[in-house]
């Protein structure tokens, strides 16, 4: 009870972050969209105007991130009893489809402006303005970011580096204009292309990042051993393997593992190794552990531990093995268990597999060989 009152807890105080961030950007870039719209129309520049249209797109980003947010903290209901998480990863998709659909009409209307050139008139106070704009996408994208970095929300961190990244684009607005003012060279219809090119490039990053999330990308290999240890702390493990982690929203994840453990344990002390292993691993990540798996380790038989050295040797000679697990030896069914990890890198793993597998079943002709071709995770 009182980890379900910590998380709840916890989550809402990452929802009303996020939600009050998200506020802070959405007035800071329509007051940034009405200034520079202002300016551009007045000065006839197009790098302006595109400038604006880039801000009321991270406003409107803004806006998605807000409902978002709220949609994903819904409780768990009968149709969805693991929740609503997962809606912020189809958020932040809209995000990106949103930047990228401003990218590209950004970069049609450059074109149009190199072609059909239109002659710009800027004023010190729009230089001002622009200058200002510079300063406040620098404070904005700062503080964004830091913020969705401390609350883990992939949303306020893209957010926040694209605002970073918009002050250099603003800055780009301003030395085109100043070119302009002090040589009579007109480059804003080409920094306009520049900035789409740019604007379209993070909607691409965007929208391959959230569907990594929604497929499943490899975790950070440091943070999945850290997991790996923390099962390992516990005195009746001496192996984790088979990590495999769901996630249903930014901050809610799911896992499920094998551990190694003596042939000698009762009932009653795996389950009571379990429940301590899941307590541990919520505790010091915060991850849901559903399901612990266990292989029995031999260890009364010093001829089947003489095996497991022998069969290891043999398989670690092959190309592409990362590892070998679970292994054991059922004398009574002449039965040798085991799983190997290939590596994803070789050209066939199936054959190497059946190269593996003839190979132990050459040696050890009186057993059936139960072999596991796993997966690197």
């Amino acid at each position: 009870m009182a980890n379900k009152i910590s998380e709840n807890s916890t989550t809402l105080n990452r929802d009303k972050v996020i939600i009050r961030t998200s506020i802070i950007g959405i007035v800071a870039n329509i007051f940034l969209v009405a200034f520079k719209a202002t300016v551009g129309l007045l000065a006839n520049s197009i790098a302006v105007i595109l400038d604006a249209v880039n801000n009321l797109s991270d406003a409107l980003s803004s806006v998605i991130t807000i409902v978002g947010t709220k949609l994903a903290t819904k409780k768990p209901d009968k149709k969805h009893p693991l929740g609503y998480g997962r809606i912020e990863y189809l958020s932040a998709m809209i995000v990106a489809a949103i930047v990228l659909y401003a990218g590209i009409t950004s970069a049609v209307e450059s074109v149009k402006k190199i072609i059909w050139p239109e002659v710009a008139d800027y004023s010190t106070v729009s230089l001002i303005i622009i200058a200002g704009a510079v300063v406040v996408k620098l404070i904005l994208g700062r503080y964004v970011k830091v913020m969705g970095q401390k609350v883990n929300s992939g949303s306020l961190i893209a957010s926040g580096s694209d605002a970073l990244f918009d002050a250099v684009l603003s800055a780009s607005v301003l030395a085109s204009a100043v070119v302009f003012l002090t040589t009579g060279i007109s480059l804003e219809a080409y920094v306009g292309v520049l900035i789409s090119v740019f604007i379209i490039k993070a909607g691409i990053e965007m929208l391959m990042e959230t569907l990594d999330e929604i497929l499943g990308k490899r975790l950070e290999r440091d943070y999945i051993r850290a997991i790996k240890k923390t099962i390992c702390e516990d005195e009746y493990v001496s192996g984790a393997y088979d990590l495999i982690l769901h996630s249903y929203g930014p901050d809610k994840l799911i896992g499920s593992a094998h551990v190694e453990v003596p042939d000698t344990l009762t009932a009653d002390e795996l389950d009571v190794m379990q429940r301590r292993i899941a307590e541990n691993v919520y505790r010091k990540h915060g991850i849901f552990m559903v399901g612990i798996g266990i292989y029995s380790m031999n260890t009364k038989d010093d001829e089947i531990k003489a095996m497991r050295s022998d069969i290891n040797h043999r398989i670690l000679a092959h190309e592409g093995v990362l590892q070998i697990h679970g292994f054991y030896v059922n004398r009574e069914r002449m039965i040798i268990s085991l799983d190997v990890i290939l590596d994803f890198e070789l050209t066939d793993r199936e054959q190497t597999y059946k190269e593996i597998y003839a190979d132990i079943s050459a040696a050890y002709p009186d057993y059936t060989i139960s072999m596991n071709l796993d997966i690197d995770i």
